[in-house]
């Protein structure tokens, strides 16, 4: 009989390194391998987050006016859809002095306002753009060359990787970004997701959306795109679990609507005033969900008793749309704009949809907080 595997606790999860890092190692090893005409095994660079990590190249090729490398990204523990991809470097030298960037095949181009990258640009950003370029310039210096180049960053599976993320709706095409503010990645980091929600947000502001659809996940935003067809995609954005995170996220950029778009069991949390919805964060509170099946006019006892004695919030749900209490969605739909208002400080318009496991619609609700309405 075979053992099972151990889940690993989150401790023991293993980190791994951004493609940044990835980047940055084979610009070193392909510029060392240009300027001494020697294969480079491996590099080591220093990280954003204060150590020295060292990459083993995959491949070292050398010509006569260029040098490329290869290193295979290691994402550790964390399910990042870039995980196993060759990242490429190719140095050569220019007739032009300093240091030229760019990215080549698999790195995707910048097509839309509000990201960090100017449109026009390879989806380089920021701090893995000054790594490699610091690095570039530090080789340079220890072997006293003065002589400009040209880098240029590849990933050859980086386009089909690409379909696996959002970059195509923040207006990233032709493949994947090179990212990483550490260096490293940590595994299922709640700081990475929250950055690609305020990118998202900063995207969807700066293609003028000013009402924007946020849901808990894939399943629940497509129908959000049926619900409101009008909006751009940008204007739709999965959260996840972060719902406060979030709203206060869009009022700070400046959305003035906001509609939640969900199920039962994460939005009888919001409804509830519990603003990370995350299974371990905070249980249903059933008598809270008695309490509101009774405010959308349920007599009948043994019904209440059913809720609260209910194992999921999809279960009550189903108990409420079998009886026919609609009502009871329209106040579950409101106590959620309540809660979110508060999370926010008003200002804010906030909507709210509740859908069935199998996408039919609940109910909806909406209060508008603006001063202007």
């Amino acid at each position: 009989m075979e053992a099972k595997a151990k889940k690993k606790d989150k401790k023991e999860m293993r980190s791994g390194y951004t493609t940044g890092a990835c980047a940055t190692a084979t610009t070193k090893a392909a510029l060392v391998a240009l300027i001494t005409g020697e294969k480079q095994l491996d590099a080591t660079i220093y990280l954003p987050v204060g150590k020295f990590a060292t990459f083993e190249m995959e491949s070292c090729e050398i010509g006569s006016d260029f040098a490329e490398a290869g290193t295979i990204k290691d994402a550790g523990d964390d399910p990042d859809a870039t995980h196993g991809a060759l990242i490429k470097a190719k140095v050569s030298w220019s007739t032009e002095s300093g240091i030229k960037l760019d990215g080549g095949v698999g790195v995707g181009r910048v097509t839309k306002e509000g990201l960090p990258v100017p449109v026009g640009e390879a989806a380089i950003n920021p701090v893995p753009h000054k790594m490699i370029c610091e690095t570039a310039e530090e080789v340079l210096l220890s072997h006293g060359t003065e002589r400009g180049i040209t880098i240029i960053i590849s990933v050859p599976e980086g386009e089909k990787m690409a379909e696996k993320t959002l970059n195509k709706r923040l207006g990233i095409i032709g493949g994947i970004s090179i990212l990483g503010t550490r260096g490293t990645v940590i595994p299922f980091s709640s700081s990475a997701y929250m950055a690609s929600i305020v990118q998202a947000i900063s995207v969807a502001r700066a293609s003028g959306c000013r009402h924007v659809v946020i849901s808990t996940g894939g399943r629940s935003e497509k129908y959000g795109i049926q619900q409101y067809p009008e909006l751009p995609e940008e204007a739709f954005i999965e959260m996840g679990d972060f719902v406060g995170f979030t709203l206060k996220q869009c009022k700070k950029q400046g959305v003035e609507t906001v509609s939640l778009v969900g199920m039962m069991g994460k939005f009888s949390k919001v409804a509830q005033g519990v603003m990370m919805v995350h299974s371990k964060s905070a249980p249903v509170d059933f008598n809270f969900l008695a309490n509101v099946a009774r405010d959308a006019g349920v007599t009948d006892q043994n019904v209440i008793d059913e809720v609260s004695s209910a194992n999921t919030a999809s279960q009550v749900g189903d108990l409420m749309l079998a009886h026919g209490y609609d009502k009871f969605f329209t106040i579950l739909c409101n106590y959620c704009c309540t809660s979110g208002l508060k999370e926010v400080g008003g200002g804010i318009s906030i909507e709210t949809s509740l859908y069935s496991m199998k996408g039919a619609f609940l109910g909806k609700a909406g209060k508008d907080d603006r001063a202007e309405n």
